[in-house]
């Protein structure tokens, strides 16, 4: 992948915000200092990084892709309350591949595990409210 300024301001502001942010979040973001950015052009930049791997798309609970500067393995919670978007170490479940591929034959390449629930800010402020 070729160098660009705009994917790099794009790079380093999904890095500044460790949020699990949509495009559109991001793009009011942006806006702000790149005034000539369009929201095509961070869509298309974003869907480059991630698949060139520099980045994660995380599809699951919203209509909006979420994207993590994190590629490195771990798995995503999402609250179905709050909406927001929490790592989860991959060690929770270290086997799930090989355990997969042996119950089924299958070569994974990669693999994406997205939960969904109600996070632990959400639950606690549930409780109060009871």
């Amino acid at each position: 992948m070729n160098y660009s300024r705009q994917r790099e301001v794009i790079l380093n502001t999904l890095k500044s915000n460790v949020v699990h942010p949509t495009a559109e979040y991001l793009y009011s973001i942006l806006k702000e200092n790149e005034p000539n950015i369009s929201l095509a052009t961070l869509y298309r930049n974003l869907n480059q990084l991630a698949e060139n791997d520099i980045i994660k798309k995380i599809d699951g609970l919203e209509t909006s892709s979420h994207f993590d500067h994190n590629t490195h393995e771990h798995y995503h919670f999402i609250c179905e309350k709050c909406k927001k978007v929490y790592d989860i170490n991959a060690d929770v479940a270290p086997d799930v591949v090989t355990k997969t591929e042996e119950e089924t034959g299958f070569l994974i390449n990669r693999h994406d595990v997205v939960f969904s629930g109600i996070c632990k800010d959400c639950l606690d402020k549930m409780k109060e409210n009871n």
